[in-house]
């Protein structure tokens, strides 16, 4: 991934390892002594299920013991992880979209309903800290849903087991992610009940909202200050694919996108052939007061569609937005709470 992909990934809400492998020594917001983790957060897990063999695209990782320290990579781990009971050890910080503690919300009140002590974080916005994560003694590392490198990998499986992503780096779905933390933690059938739960939700939600059936949705990335290009998320990124999950369908020009960029998580189009990105909704991001006027009059990007006919939805609350980045048992019942909604009343204005 190159550094301009990766700066634009960790902006736009998924973190994880980086391109880069070498290892960083980084400051951390809390003890990397903190509570051992567990099935309950007291160190518990289902002993019975061990050993277990978990193959992934970096390799294959036997975990001989339940694990009682756990350390994540992938911020999509963190919240399965807290869905199950169980509080890691260390977790990256939520540098984009985060809050104050650079954490989230829902992650938040999922440890505080856990009556555990706050696990310790580190910064991987630029290199993966491999010198941070081997101080906390993990015995288990976790990142299903990561840019892991074969050389992070390599590094972090001398700390402990480390799971990586089944597939593509940054393109792990939450089921597979959510199957994948389960079984490492001995938690299987908690984790497919958890998963039942969730995909009930996301279902209760399509049928609340019927107006978004039938209606294809994108999502871009647009920059009023630099409108020789912008980008389109194709279906490998999580943020389409919960489009998606909600009921909307892919539109022909992200299928051909796709097809041109195999194994990219976006791709980037001339502003002057802006007029092509057809879709009945289009998602965006916007950070400052002004930035809609501003796309909508640019002479080039104001010629997307969806844009020009307001079936769109500006997402200025970056919080909420990550929702939709970083899917998981925690986040997607945000997400239908204070984001399906203004998906909703887009899709409602497609004539």
């Amino acid at each position: 991934m190159s550094n301009r992909a990766f700066t634009r990934r960790t902006l736009l809400g998924v973190f994880g390892a980086g391109a880069a492998g070498a290892a960083l020594a980084a400051c951390s917001t809390g003890s990397t002594t903190g509570s051992p983790s567990g099935s309950d957060g007291s160190g518990t897990s289902d002993a019975g299920t061990y050993p277990v063999t978990i193959k992934h695209a970096l390799g294959t990782t036997t975990i001989t013991k339940a694990p009682t320290r756990i350390a994540t990579v992938a911020e999509t781990d963190q919240d399965l992880l807290a869905s199950l009971g169980i509080v890691p050890v260390l977790v990256p910080a939520t540098s984009w979209g985060g809050n104050s503690r650079k954490s989230t919300d829902w992650f938040d009140a999922a440890i505080k309903k856990l009556g555990k002590d706050y696990p310790a974080q580190y910064n991987n916005a630029d290199k993966l800290p491999v010198d941070e994560i081997a101080k906390a003694t993990p015995d288990l590392i976790l990142a299903t849903n990561s840019g892991l490198t074969a050389d992070d990998y390599a590094k972090l499986s001398k700390i402990a087991p480390t799971v990586a992503y089944p597939g593509d780096p940054w393109g792990t779905t939450w089921q597979d992610s959510l199957e994948l933390v389960g079984k490492a933690v001995g938690k299987t059938g908690e984790a497919a009940a958890l998963k039942d739960r969730t995909q009930k939700q996301i279902d209760d939600a399509k049928a609340k909202y019927p107006q978004i059936s039938g209606k294809t949705a994108t999502w871009l990335y647009l920059d009023p200050t630099s409108n020789a290009t912008f980008s389109v998320y194709l279906p490998l990124d999580n943020r389409p694919r919960m489009l998606n999950e909600f009921g909307f369908s892919t539109p022909a020009f992200v299928e051909t996108l796709q097809k041109a960029n195999d194994g990219k998580f976006y791709a980037d189009i001339s502003a002057e052939k802006a007029n092509t990105a057809q879709a009945d909704v289009a998602v965006f991001y916007v950070t400052a007061p002004g930035d809609v006027d501003k796309l909508k009059s640019d002479k080039l990007l104001g010629q997307i569609p969806s844009l020009k006919s307001g079936t769109y939805v500006a997402a200025a609350d970056n919080t909420i937005s990550l929702t939709m980045g970083v899917p998981t048992t925690l986040s997607i019942p945000v997400a239908i709470e204070k984001f399906v909604p203004d998906l909703a009343k887009a899709a409602e204005k497609v004539s």
